[in-house]
């Protein structure tokens, strides 16, 4: 049986800060444990975590993204302090589900959410305009991702279907 997020072998000790920042940035309908399926994606919830590029923490946020969202939240201090890190990722999560506001299902915009953290938002933009049907839709970014250039697309493709797993979606 695949891991859920909600299997005993993830924390619940972080569970607080995933559903306060949820709630704030999302609203209290929102389900949080989206972003704690991304923070095990991330680090499997390892507030140490240090990825070869420099990726840190539990959400693991770039240093140009990590003071990007401090400029517009300044109390967020350290990205080594694990709520910080957790309300930045989250943040920057909401910043890209904005982005991706135009018509599609609710689970295709969580997808090109997750996937602009990981690839970035120019890489999915770049596949968009690959698309001859349905760019909207993440199955027409599956469909072109390794068309795109210069884009690492399996660890995004993958990336984003394990965080599905992990919430036992089948996209």
């Amino acid at each position: 049986m695949p891991l859920t997020v909600d299997s005993p072998a993830f924390t619940p000790e972080y569970d607080d800060f995933f559903k306060k920042y949820t709630e704030k940035h999302f609203g209290p309908d929102f389900d949080w444990r989206w972003f704690k399926a991304q923070g095990i994606a991330e680090s499997r919830l390892d507030p140490k975590a240090e990825s070869w590029c420099g990726a840190k923490g539990i959400m693991q946020l770039m240093p140009k993204t990590f003071q990007e969202v401090q400029k517009d939240n300044p109390w967020i201090e350290s990205v080594d302090n694990p709520e910080h890190n957790i309300a930045a990722g989250i943040f920057y999560d909401h910043k890209l589900f904005r982005m991706w506001s135009g018509p599609r299902p609710e689970i295709d915009r969580l997808a090109f959410m997750f996937a602009s953290y990981n690839a970035g938002a120019g890489n999915i933009l770049k596949a968009q305009k690959l698309c001859t049907e349905a760019p909207n839709l993440w199955a027409s970014i599956v469909a072109v991702a390794t068309r795109v250039p210069n884009w690492k697309s399996e660890e995004t493709l993958g990336y984003v279907s394990r965080i599905m797993r992990l919430m036992s979606v089948k996209l």
